[in-house]
């Protein structure tokens, strides 16, 4: 009798995640799903804006493109971190068997657009065309310049915290940068700019640790796939539970942050007669869509499906890549009027 040979399970080595789609089919979707956040940025402020009567900053674009690339190496790095830490957590885990860190590489990319919103700061918030337009000099003298170069630097030591012994220790920096994008959105003469700049804080905070710690959750689960698919579970499943928390929190700063600057009474009209409005419903739109991913993926995992599980998972972290893109469009565009 001839031995048989069994079939391999559709998820690879273990079938308890889906079918692992050729390395082609992988390229081809990283390059859609970056083309698509390099589209946001490029032609969102235009698309914002027309028909509203309001006039764009002038390198609006490039603003937009250079704070969603600052905002993605704040998310990875941030969120690499924090799942790191929920890993450690679960009991059984391989803490040495972890997927390969991106740390090392995102907060080089942070630098270059912090670099970029500096040199576009340094030339009186215009795009330089020469390095003879830039101002560096002039930095050191206004908030803006200083706030512009402290994320500089934060993103350099950041960079040098990843490949230290105490990789921990880049949360510092980071959080620096945190500080400086929440003190930036909130200029002094702004009505109670400190409350505008702390609920900032908490905002972006939550946002980064949702965004990037689904994103290296689920990194996580394909590494630990066959060699420990119950710390993956039970990994999924204590990030879910943090999430929780972390979504509250980002939709309660972001309905506070929203009423300070549209009064209840103008909420509804300038959300569909301004740019911030509209990219703003967009956003809420997509942070709803988001929530049916994560409640679908929650859901299934209770019922001990991790494979279906994976799937919405998957959706989610798409979702918020194309969220953090919007959310860098926001930044750029120019405040609404607040109507008493």
């Amino acid at each position: 009798m001839r031995p048989t040979t069994e079939a391999p399970a559709p998820g690879g080595d273990d079938p308890a995640l889906p079918a692992r789609r050729p390395a082609t089919g992988r390229a081809v979707l990283v390059l859609v799903l970056v083309a698509a956040a390099a589209v946001i940025p490029l032609l969102g402020p235009s698309a914002a804006l027309d028909g509203t009567g309001e006039a764009a900053a002038p390198g609006v674009t490039g603003v937009a493109l250079l704070r969603t690339v600052l905002f993605a190496a704040l998310c990875v790095q941030a969120g690499e971190l924090f799942a790191e830490r929920l890993a450690r957590r679960v009991p059984g885990a391989p803490s040495a068997d972890g997927p390969r860190g991106w740390s090392a590489y995102a907060p080089w990319a942070g630098f270059l657009a912090a670099l970029g919103l500096a040199s576009i700061v340094a030339n009186g918030n215009l795009v330089p065309h020469a390095l003879s337009d830039l101002d560096i000099a002039g930095l050191y003298g206004t908030r803006d310049g200083t706030l512009a170069l402290l994320e500089v630097n934060a993103f350099v030591v950041a960079a040098l915290c990843a490949r230290s012994r105490r990789p921990a220790a880049a949360l510092a920096p980071l959080a620096a940068v945190v500080v400086a994008e929440a003190l930036r959105a909130h200029p002094p003469a702004e009505h109670t700019a400190y409350l505008g700049s702390a609920l900032t804080v908490v905002h972006l905070t939550c946002a980064a640790l949702w965004v990037g710690g689904l994103l290296h959750v689920l990194r996580t689960l394909r590494r630990w796939r066959t060699t420990a698919p119950e710390a993956g579970a039970a990994l999924l499943g204590l990030y879910a539970r943090v999430a929780a928390v972390l979504l509250a929190a980002i939709t309660a700063t972001g309905v506070c942050s929203t009423l300070r600057r549209m009064p209840v009474g103008t909420v509804l009209d300038q959300l569909v007669t301004t740019a911030y409005g509209r990219t703003l419903l967009a956003k809420v739109i997509l942070v709803a869509v988001v929530s049916v991913f994560a409640l679908s993926a929650r859901r299934r995992l209770r019922h001990g499906d991790l494979g279906a599980a994976y799937v919405p998972a998957r959706a989610e972290v798409a979702a918020l890549g194309v969220v953090v893109a919007v959310s860098a469009v926001l930044t750029a565009l120019p405040l609404p009027i607040r109507w008493s």
